[in-house]
């Protein structure tokens, strides 16, 4: 089952019933989803996963393939189960997630509720490799889309020939998008990146 859609009979913080036809589906769901869900009675439509294990069948249902693939990942990970995946993303956003396991960052990730030091290792451990190289591989750095973007995916690969990681300037380049620091041309966006990242 990849997706459900019908209407919302009821929400709350960790579940959503969505009514097809007349039959109703429990579907267990994040805080950021329950925030993306329309009002009740309306048109919705979740991507699904569902969770079998001996006689219990259980419906998870996310926003986007963002917070499910995060969700599946954290399902192979030993003593994580679907219910603690779930709390993992209520505490945090997948991309947030991402960054602080590729920055090994163990003492972040217990901030998020479910997760204590031996499991934060155990994660990164076990997911850090992959997340880096999926970021290697993603083109899109989350910015506006126009002239601006060309500029800054140029920037991006100007930074990745010199030998930084795909990581590495991506944040850097969110950093300076957040402190209003990414304007003028390329040569002006490049400069000030390697002055953040000497």
């Amino acid at each position: 089952m990849d997706s459900i859609s019908g209407k919302l009979f009821a929400k709350s913080p960790t579940e959503a019933i969505v009514d097809i036809g007349g039959i109703r589906f429990r579907i267990h769901i994040s805080v950021s989803a329950y925030d993306s869900l329309p009002g009740q009675g309306e048109p919705v439509e979740l991507l699904t996963h569902l969770h079998v294990k001996e006689d219990i069948l259980d419906l998870y249902g996310f926003k986007d393939h963002a917070e499910r693939s995060l969700f599946m990942n954290l399902n192979t990970i030993s003593g994580i189960g679907p219910r603690s995946a779930m709390n993992i993303l209520s505490g945090t956003n997948p991309d947030e997630f991402k960054s602080r396991i590729i920055a090994g960052d163990v003492k972040s990730l217990t901030v998020i509720p479910g997760i204590g030091a031996k499991t934060a290792k155990r994660i990164i451990v076990e997911l850090k490799e992959k997340f880096a190289a999926d970021l290697d591989d993603k083109n899109d750095l989350g910015f506006t889309e126009g002239e601006d973007l060309k500029v800054v995916k140029d920037a991006a690969n100007a930074l990745q020939s010199l030998g930084y990681k795909a990581g590495q300037v991506n944040k850097t380049l969110k950093d300076l998008e957040s402190a209003g620091e990414l304007s003028g041309g390329l040569e002006e966006i490049i400069r000030k990146a390697l002055a953040k990242m000497i």
